[in-house]
């Protein structure tokens, strides 16, 4: 028995399970490939997902093993996406291979207690009001795991999903494409990036010690799972450039299409669906893994609190309203940006007049933000009116009685945050009721004196604040009772002193 049983040990079961570990509550990760596989899939992590693993303590571990690159990657359009400017902390995507991701957020699950079992996958499930109940298979034997919920992180072909009956509506795949990690016979035949050919384009990437290279699979095989071989990317990458570039030593062969799926539900009874289990887009943009830890970072303080009876009713399925519509957002900017990749005559005007946006400062940074994830705004159902709200809070310089700090060091204990940054305004005693639940810290913040108080989430957004303009305690109680529950008795102070 356990808590909480996870189905997949990729970056969004992985990060959720440090997210649950950090709340206390029992965690096992499950993972059918006895280990991380020889090949890598992606290599980046955008700023939005640097700024979400900041708040936990964490992006300086990544930070110090990739490579930065000040602008976003945005297919189709002959315009760079600058991210300066843009609101983050993070204005770069990091060049880091997902394996390596992988591995520091697996040893930050250990640490914090996560029980990880590679070679285990799931057979079936069934749940009732209660539970689920797992049915695993190993090479040895064969077990239940019984838990109060079950997470799928099991990738676009989720076992989890298929087992519980979640819909997976959406497009198929229209168009294919062969990706190799392969060795040039002759390094300068191809440039990195885009090469265009007489009857299509090959794009390249530098990896260490060979190349990945991408080109139009022209006429994939009935069954799109059959692997691809060398001579197959061979003749696409000759056919696309009209002349011959020797390739050699694959490491990894796969084909890929423009197929664009999202679950009907992310959360159904006790059975709930994260990362590539809960939609699948095209690779456009270098998303998927991004998308996948802001599934996870949503998911576990609301997932914790709910597993130790102290959540709102209706906590766990905001996950779903919130992190649904981000999702459709993602399926809708990877398809536009696969639609602009196409070779397509009648869509010249369209890539044009999206140029021409991108050529201009604001309309540049607005994009930005927008493939990435950085305008991601939730329903906070206040009517508190100022930017930040519902938006991942500005990591805010603070000064404290114990000395300088940040907002995103505060939030690393994983517990909501209340911000008294006006002094002597009861902020502490009103939000009495919610301790051990939202910390509550008197703080001088320079850079902003206009604000007086500030209720951040445990995953980081703004979920109310006011300033010199506002009654300091209006809404207040509303929103730490709709985010955090009912408040605990205070004890009497009166009749404790004379006691």
């Amino acid at each position: 028995m356990t808590d909480v049983l996870i189905i997949g040990a990729g970056p969004a079961g992985l990060f959720l399970a440090s997210e649950l570990r950090l709340a206390g509550i029992d965690t096992v990760v499950l993972e059918r490939h006895s280990r991380r596989p020889g090949f890598c899939r992606g290599f980046n992590l955008n700023a939005r997902a640097l700024d979400l693993l900041a708040r936990r303590g964490l992006a300086g571990r990544f930070i110090g093993e990739g490579w930065q690159v000040p602008h976003a990657a945005f297919s189709g359009l002959p315009v760079t996406l600058n991210l300066a400017g843009t609101h983050t902390d993070h204005p770069y995507s990091l060049g880091i291979p997902q394996t390596r991701v992988e591995e520091i957020l697996e040893a930050h699950a250990l640490d914090l207690g996560a029980d990880i079992r590679r070679g285990h996958e799931l057979l079936a499930l069934q749940q009732d009001s209660e539970s689920v109940t797992a049915t695993i298979t190993t090479d040895e034997r064969e077990y239940q795991v019984r838990a109060a919920y079950l997470v799928g992180c099991d990738g676009g072909r989720s076992t989890v999903r298929k087992q519980a009956g979640i819909d997976f509506p959406g497009t198929e795949a229209t168009r294919f494409s062969l990706l190799g990690d392969v060795e040039l016979a002759d390094p300068e035949a191809l440039t990195f990036g885009v090469t265009t050919g007489p009857d299509g384009a090959v794009f390249v990437v530098p990896r260490p010690g060979y190349v990945r290279i991408v080109a139009a699979d022209r006429e994939p095989p009935a069954d799109k799972d059959t692997p691809v071989t060398l001579d197959q990317l061979q003749a696409a990458v000759d056919d696309a450039l009209g002349r011959h570039v020797e390739l050699r030593a694959a490491r990894w062969l796969t084909r890929f299409g423009n197929a664009a799926r999202q679950a009907a539900e992310y959360v159904r009874g006790r059975v709930i669906l994260a990362g590539d289990a809960a939609h699948i887009h095209p690779p456009a943009g270098a998303i998927g893994v991004n998308i996948a830890l802001d599934d996870a970072f949503n998911l576990g303080w609301k997932l914790a609190a709910t597993v130790r009876g102290i959540a709102p009713a209706d906590l766990l399925d905001s996950y779903h309203t919130e992190r649904h519509t981000a999702g459709a957002h993602v399926l809708a900017n990877t398809q536009a940006q696969a639609l602009l990749g196409d070779a397509d005559d009648r869509l010249g005007p369209l890539t044009d007049l999206f140029t021409r946006v991108a050529r201009h400062p604001s309309g540049n940074r607005a994009l930005a933000e927008t493939i990435t994830g950085l305008d991601t705004c939730y329903d906070m159902r206040t009517d508190t009116a100022h930017p930040w709200v519902g938006r991942l809070a500005p990591n805010l310089t603070l000064s404290t009685e114990a000395g300088d700090t940040d907002l995103a060091t505060l939030l690393a204990t994983g517990r909501g945050l209340l911000l008294d940054l006006a002094g002597g305004t009861g902020i502490g005693e009103s939000a009495a009721g919610w301790a051990g639940r939202v910390a509550v810290v008197a703080a001088k913040c320079a850079d902003h004196p206009e604000l007086r108080a500030i209720l951040v989430r445990p995953d980081g957004h703004t979920a109310w604040l006011c300033t010199a303009d506002h009654d300091h305690t209006d809404g207040l109680h509303e929103a730490l009772q709709h985010w955090h529950g009912s408040p605990l008795p205070t004890p009497d102070r009166s009749t404790a002193s004379i006691r």
